[in-house]
């Protein structure tokens, strides 16, 4: 029984780990992509990326008798899906920016219309003030007008709360990677976290489909490592250690002459270097 430590078991879990996550990612990414076709789409995304797994551990461990043709599809082959899981992840993650996005800015297209019609009530109370302080325009009619636009005011005041609350949470949300955009982008640019956003995700499916096959690959290097066993063998007088996996196998044969041949007195050397 080969008993599996945690360098083997550790990468592997580790990489298959990723592996799940960076395919659900993918394949919801995709069918995202392809709204219309979701469940083929999504079955088609699960099998190509077993097919990766299974590609990536066959040409890892059959390199050396795999051929050149067969060596050179299947490297290609794994690239491209690859990339078709980083395509994934990336519409995965910016259609999750976009949702907040969109969610964001009605929010701000609402708050501006208030503000708009704030500022319209209050410019209209400030010329009826200026009417009603003077006696020769002065009316009644002015008075409820003023009433009126206070009023409207008041109303536009209460509308506005619940907007200016959500305003300042959703600039909460997105305030980490604000803050990580004014670092590398201008603020003027009306863009600039939009751009922080897609190089937030391009470093990370940079790292996680290729760090799961890298780690994959890692941990059926250290598994075939500790599949082997060490014998200590006996050549031309001297002990060496061969190492040998557990499928080989090995026989030693012994030529039964050799063992029971008695020495020539002739070929004993004595200890002063002459012979008997």
């Amino acid at each position: 029984m080969i008993k599996i430590n945690s360098q083997v078991w550790l990468p592997f879990v580790t990489a298959i780990a990723l592996s799940v996550v960076a395919a659900y990612y993918s394949i919801i990414g995709l069918a995202q992509i392809f709204p219309g076709s979701f469940w083929p789409v999504v079955i088609m995304g699960s099998i190509l990326e077993i097919a990766k797994l299974v590609t990536i551990s066959w040409l890892y461990n059959n390199w050396s008798f795999a051929g050149k043709l067969l060596k050179t599809y299947f490297s290609i082959a794994v690239f491209l899906l690859m990339t078709i899981t980083s395509m994934g992840i990336f519409g995965y993650l910016s259609k999750a920016h976009i949702d907040s996005t969109i969610v964001s800015g009605a929010n701000t297209v609402q708050l501006r219309n208030i503000e708009a019609q704030e500022k319209i009530a209050k410019e209209r109370l400030t010329y009826l003030l200026q009417r009603a302080g003077d006696p020769a325009t002065a009316t009644n009619r002015i008075d409820r007008q003023i009433q009126e636009t206070q009023a409207e005011i008041k109303r536009i005041t209460t509308e506005k709360l619940p907007l200016l609350a959500e305003e300042n949470k959703l600039t909460a949300e997105i305030g980490p990677i604000k803050y990580v955009a004014e670092l590398f982008f201008d603020k003027a640019d009306p863009s600039f976290i939009d751009k922080a956003v897609r190089s937030v995700i391009i470093t990370i499916i940079i790292v996680f489909d290729p760090l799961a096959i890298l780690l994959l690959i890692a941990a059926q290097k250290t598994f075939k490592q500790t599949r082997k066993k060490k014998i200590i063998t006996v050549e031309d007088g001297e002990e060496k250690i061969i190492e040998v996996d557990d499928d080989d196998d090995i026989v030693i044969q012994y030529d039964m002459e050799d063992i029971n041949e008695v020495i020539p007195k002739s070929k004993i050397t004595k200890l002063d270097g002459g012979s008997f």
